[in-house]
């Protein structure tokens, strides 16, 4: 009778992006492995923290993965789990692996997290240190065999050849159906080697999937209708050439689908930003700093005229992009964590996403990070607590900026006009953030605690009142209803954009002059035009959003 195999993992939501793609490699490498065949039967669980009826404590949590594997292994007297684990998931992933455990299962550890340090967990008879698609089926033919022992409990695995490796997708492993997107892989390693990261210490290479592979997933994707793919690779546009072929062909089978890429902004030309808009898509860029002498402690190559030149064609071509910054980076000050969000809003980005550094074990900052003066938490997430620079006030008002940018400028969708008042009101972007947090701490505590699912027109009417309230305390209102019509118009464009639902605004100038380049100067707006009161509809056309005056 085969052997019951369970590839399970915990997943923090049910998206895209966090599809249990790690969990699924595994199980397909399984299926695929000759020394297996009908000795396992292979099947694939995923739990997520948002199911309703799973624990919300920990401990109880831990003791609902374990009885919810042992039903599906159904009684049988041998069964092997296979945990894929995370800096969210580890605690209770081992802690349930313990109970598994003490059953008589055998339990296999593998991920990011094991990967760090496959040593440190305890709670599982065995670890897999690496990408595990030949290291796992091996070990658990050894398992079945009985030639397995438990003093070698900890493997190192390898780089599998990725000619070789099969997809979980074309397998039916998983269904990004149920997902309602997908995670896809084109590429694994990276060719930088950024302290903070899991590539720090791996090979500077980039090892591509063959290109049938990729064919065959992007039919799957174009048959399944599949509405989105999150790219993981880490720098999608290392090679220029791939990556225009690459998206020629998405254009070419799946030209409804919705794609997400990172990439450098720095390797970022005109011809590759004019691949970007022939698909629906977005870029996340890590500038992570404007600190050069912090971006070098980190060893995160930065060229800031290249930088700045890369996001300057992607504005003029139209490509939709953001940008992260972390804080607690070594060397970093809180005022020059400022500078850098001011800098950041400076280029325009379509969000801007600011992250507390982890000090994940297993990176090279792991190994530098007391010579640098970071103390942080010694379990997961492993956040930094304090640096030489950056005191434990300066981690809380540098969250409360993340937090306030969060609202106010990314799902307040505020690109098209936060520059331009920050220019009227005097005022740098972290200056505005730190007085919306102020006065609204309690919307963004709250808005960030459940992912910010506030409708837009209510984040509008906060944000209007917000910026009414600085007019008149700097005694600047001659300005306001200019700047109300710039932040209405673009609001109802932004919700037709996403919904394809006409709305009728009313506006106290001109709409043609609110939609023209004479907006994004409000001084000079106000000065030069009179107020004109009209009626527009926000209308979607052939794709495209429009407006009409009623």
């Amino acid at each position: 009778m085969p052997v019951p195999v369970i590839c399970t993992t915990l997943l923090i939501e049910k998206s895209p992006q966090a599809l249990p793609l790690g969990a699924a490699c595994v199980a397909s490498a399984i299926n695929h492995s000759p020394e297996l065949k009908d000795k396992c039967e292979v099947s694939l669980k995923a739990f997520c923290l948002e199911d309703k009826d799973f624990p919300k404590e920990s401990v109880l949590a831990a003791k609902y993965i374990a009885e919810k594997l042992i039903e599906k292994a159904e009684s049988a007297e041998q069964v092997v789990f296979c945990f894929s684990c995370f800096v969210w998931n580890i605690k209770i992933l081992s802690a349930a692996a313990k109970i598994l455990r003490a059953k008589g299962y055998v339990c296999i550890a593998g991920g990011p997290e094991i990967t760090a340090h496959p040593s440190f967990y305890k709670d599982f008879d065995y670890t897999v240190s690496g990408e595990g698609e030949v290291s796992v089926p091996k070990l658990i033919s050894e398992i079945l065999m009985k030639k397995s022992e438990k003093s070698d409990r900890v493997i190192i695995s390898p780089s599998p050849d990725l000619t070789v490796i099969h997809s979980p997708y074309l397998d039916g492993i998983i269904d990004p159906s149920e997902y309602e997107g997908a995670l896809w892989e084109l590429a694994r390693g990276c060719p930088f080697k950024c302290a903070y990261c899991y590539e720090s210490k791996g090979e500077k290479t980039v090892r591509l999937f063959p290109m049938e592979r990729i064919k065959a997933e992007l039919e799957l994707f174009a048959k399944k209708k599949v509405p989105q793919v999150f790219v993981l690779d880490p720098t999608y546009n290392v090679n220029k050439k791939r990556a225009v072929e690459l998206l020629r062909l998405i254009a070419k089978k799946t030209p409804d689908t919705f794609y997400y890429f990172e990439a450098r902004a720095e390797l970022m030309d005109r011809e590759l930003a004019r691949e970007f808009t022939s698909i629906p898509c977005a870029l996340q860029i890590g500038l992570q700093s404007a600190n050069e002498q912090t971006l070098k402690l980190v060893n995160r190559p930065f060229d800031k005229k290249k930088f700045c030149k890369g996001l300057s064609i992607l504005n003029e071509e139209g490509v939709t992009f953001g940008l992260d910054l972390i804080f607690g980076l070594p060397g970093e000050s809180f005022g020059s964590f400022r500078d850098g969000i001011d800098f950041a809003i400076s280029q325009y980005p379509n969000n801007l996403e600011i992250f507390c550094l982890s000090v994940l074990p297993g990176t090279d900052l792991f190994d530098r990070a007391e010579s640098l003066g970071l103390v942080w938490e010694k379990e997961p997430p492993y956040h930094v607590i304090k640096t030489k620079e950056f005191t434990p006030d300066d981690m809380k008002r540098a969250e409360k900026l993340s937090k306030a940018c969060s609202y106010f400028y990314n799902a307040g969708r505020a690109v098209p006009w936060f520059n331009s008042v920050c220019r009227v009101l005097k005022y740098k972007p972290a200056k505005l953030f730190e007085l919306f947090y102020n006065e609204y701490s309690e919307i963004c505590e709250k808005s960030c605690a459940k992912g910010c699912c506030e409708p837009h027109l209510e984040i509008e009417k906060i944000q209007l009142a917000f910026l009414q309230g600085q007019f008149k305390s700097k005694n600047l209102m001659r300005y306001y209803q200019a700047t109300e019509d710039i932040v209405k118009f673009y609001g109802a464009i932004s919700r037709t954009t996403d919904t394809g639902k006409s709305e009728t605004i009313t506006l106290n100038y001109d709409a043609e002059y609110v939609a023209s380049d004479y907006a994004s100067d409000i001084r000079y707006f106000t000065e030069n035009l009179r107020p004109k009161k009209n009626r527009i509809q926000t209308f979607r056309n052939k794709g495209q959003v429009d407006f009409k005056k009623i």
